[in-house]
């Protein structure tokens, strides 16, 4: 019989719909196969997950890796892992890695992702770690119970391992000819088994599985609409919240009148501190009592979108800089060069947008609580309720279902906190989304930044000298890939005006955009050939390997651009992947509007685990980077946001694009590693560089030409 639990951990599109049953947060290892019935468990060991439980082992170092599979007696197999689903398919991925190892087909697999009672602990779904390091671990899980599932089939059958194979779920004794399936090898039992770090898992160039275009794990779900996102669930009685917000940045609550709100039928008011919010029986109820309530608030001054750059240069702690490299004289090296620029980059704030705002659902259980939100960091949010309520972790069970995409934009989980707090006081579930103009407003934003370059370089076309200096943007992607001498690199903190935060690619966006417009001019004043500059200043073989890829399905150099266009070419490398763009851009006169019309990028992440998911997430990257490129950015004055709706805020458009190509370089020889983030790098600056060649003007800012909404 099926009991509750059981019911709650089937598709993700349905779980989020049922009623949350009473949990046992504290599961233990009884528990775990009482709910999951009999079978095999090959399990990490973690301090804060059910692998401790499991396992009665030490906690790893590094509690990324912690996950589990559970082969039942019905020969079905389910995978637990703390990672995040935010529309970047790693739940086929996953399966897939899985899959391979254990000889099934990937529909034999279920996922269990980003539930904090029923995963293992996990630091969050961010820094395209999920492949490089989630990834690995589950290899060596699943071959783990491969060879665990052998053993005991030699065993039953009183015969050598050398006389077996496994193949779609059974094991086949070659000798005679009988078969046994995985459910029946563990029908019964209640096996647990720590992962085996030595054992062996299929070498690449044997996968059948893994490195195929395996379609979405649950994409028909998606396509007929039947997926539930956190924005659309519905409990029994549940009621919908509302959030009083500040009037601009750095105001603070002076005092808020409620009495008219809390006189209104079917409205339940919530007064904390600083925390004021109302919910009711239906969203129009909520806006209405939300607006009864008279607050006034104290302001101070904000410096606005005219004024950033030169708070940022002003405010940046420059004794507390973060020297990442520094090698050689740099500024004597300058002196010294036959050919120096110098140069000052700036790059606007901008949002993620993604299409689902903020969302999250509150229930309390008793002194138990249950959030549904949409979030990268299921544990992260966990432990923030457990700092705002003030009870055990243990007490708090997170489910993040399948998102709405965060782009590096959730990693916190506001809404699931503010719909908890509401339903504390309501007893009653509670729904919180947060509107277009909130999630554009109080969301954080890719941080803006300056960044400050000089460079020299000889008569010969070799750069002698390189200092690189950013302001506020962040420190990834910062370091050169060119074999320079003499380098002097800095990130330089500072406290920002806005919330900012982590964004696709994080400051690699724009540590890359300044440095390959630097090499790019560097190539003109010398008069070569930019992508032969670049080669020749290369030692990375990956990095030379897609820039000749990119610029050979290009045509570079092999015609000029017609009059009005121009060709321009950029490459960079984050977390471990090489990336680069060859784009063409048209530039009107009159106007000076800039349109892309072909892009050409060249990617390489190792060996390639789905083809078509991977070119998805490389085209969505170039997509992207079009809007960080040519428009987007957030306007503020005085701690407002003035363009905090997409009427206002410029996000590409099917009449934006491109025509895109790509180009996947696939390594069997290397680690399969992250590709989320490192293929946006190339297209701005390669735009950039073309617009330079169409044009002759060099660029300095990001947006390169913020165009008005039309």
């Amino acid at each position: 019989m099926e009991t509750k639990q059981e019911h709650n951990m089937i598709a993700p599109e349905q779980y989020e719909l049922q009623v949350p049953p009473a949990y046992d947060f504290n599961m233990n290892r009884r528990t775990f196969f009482n709910v999951l019935g009999s079978g095999m468990v090959v399990a990490f060991t973690a301090s804060r997950s059910l692998g401790a439980a499991l396992t009665e082992n030490p906690a790893p170092a590094d509690d990324q890796v912690n996950a589990w599979i559970h082969i039942g007696e019905k020969g079905n197999i389910t995978v637990y892992t703390g990672k995040a689903e935010v529309g970047q398919n790693i739940r086929t991925s996953l399966a897939q890695i899985v899959a391979e190892e254990l000889k099934v087909a990937v529909e034999r697999i279920s996922m269990i992702m980003g539930d904090t009672a029923l995963t293992p602990y996990d630091r969050g779904t961010f820094g395209s770690r999920s492949i490089p390091y989630m990834g690995p671990q589950l290899r060596k899980a699943a071959a783990t119970a491969r060879e665990l599932i052998m053993d005991m089939a030699a065993e039953k059958w009183k015969t050598d391992r050398a006389s077996l194979s496994i193949n779609n779920g059974e094991i086949k004794n070659i000798k005679d000819g009988r078969i046994i399936g995985l459910g029946e090898l563990t029908q019964g039992k209640a096996l647990v088994k720590p992962v085996d770090d030595s054992v062996a898992v299929t070498p690449v160039d044997q996968w059948r599985i893994a490195g195929t275009a395996v379609p979405k794990a649950n994409g028909a779900s998606f396509i007929t609409g039947r997926h539930r996102f956190a924005s659309d669930m519905k409990l029994p009685g549940m009621l919908y919240g509302k959030i009083l917000r500040p009037p601009a940045y750095g105001a603070s609550l002076v005092s808020a009148d409620v009495s008219a709100a809390r006189n209104m039928k079917g409205v339940i008011v919530v007064k904390d501190g600083d925390f004021v919010g109302v919910a009711a029986s239906h969203p129009n109820l909520a806006t209405g009592a939300l607006k009864a309530i008279k607050a006034e608030w104290k302001t101070t001054p904000q410096p606005s979108r005219s004024e950033i750059f030169d708070y940022l240069k002003q405010k940046a702690e420059t004794p507390n800089s973060r020297n990442t490299d520094k090698t050689g004289d740099a500024g004597s090296a300058f002196a010294k060069a036959d050919v120096t620029l110098e140069q000052t980059f700036r790059i606007d704030y901008i949002a993620h947008a993604p299409l689902e705002p903020r969302a999250g659902v509150a229930e309390w259980t008793g002194d138990k609580l249950t959030v549904w939100t949409g979030t990268q960091r299921p544990f992260g949010v966990q432990e923030d309720l457990e700092k705002v309520f003030h009870i055990p972790k243990e007490n708090i069970r997170v489910i993040q279902p399948d998102t709405g995409s965060g782009y590096g934009g959730k990693h916190t989980g506001e809404a699931g906190i503010e719909a908890a707090r509401l339903a504390k006081e309501a007893q009653k579930p509670v729904k919180v989304v947060w509107t277009r103009e909130e999630e554009f407003t109080w969301a954080y934003f890719r941080p803006a930044g300056v960044i400050d370059v000089k460079a020299g370089a000889s008569k010969a076309g070799i750069v002698t000298s390189w200092e690189f200096h950013n302001y506020n943007s962040g420190g990834s992607g910062i370091d050169t890939p060119y074999n320079v001498a003499n380098t002097e690199i800095k990130f330089h903190p500072c406290d920002s005006p806005l919330r900012q935060g982590s964004y696709r690619g994080l400051a690699a966006t724009a540590n890359v955009f300044a440095r390959e417009s630097m090499m790019n001019d560097l190539a003109l004043e010398l008069k070569m050939d930019p992508l032969a500059f670049r080669l020749k200043n290369l030692k990375e073989e990956r990095m030379i390997a897609v820039l000749e890829a990119a610029a050979k399905a290009f045509g570079w150099n092999k015609a000029a651009p017609p009059q009005g266009h121009g060709f321009g070419i950029a490459c960079g490398t984050e977390k471990g992947s090489f990336v680069a763009t060859c784009a063409e851009v048209a530039v009107d006169a009159e106007s000076t509007e800039i349109k892309v019309i072909r892009a050409v990028t060249a990617f390489e992440c190792g060996a390639i685990i789905n083809p078509i998911h991977l070119e998805n997430q490389i085209e969505g990257a170039v997509i992207q980077g079009l809007g960080g490129a040519l428009f987007e950015r957030i306007d503020f004055k005085e701690g407002k946001i003035l363009n905090p709706t997409f009427s206002h805020y410029r996000v590409p458009r099917f009449n934006d694009l491109p025509a895109i190509e790509t180009v996947m370089i696939n390594r069997p020889d290397l680690p399969s590693v992250g590709a989320g983030e490192t293929p946006i790098l190339g297209i701005a600056p390669a735009i950039r560089n073309a617009v330079t060649n169409a044009t002759g003007t060099r660029l300095y800012s990001l947006p390169l030409a913020p165009n008005p909404m039309k």
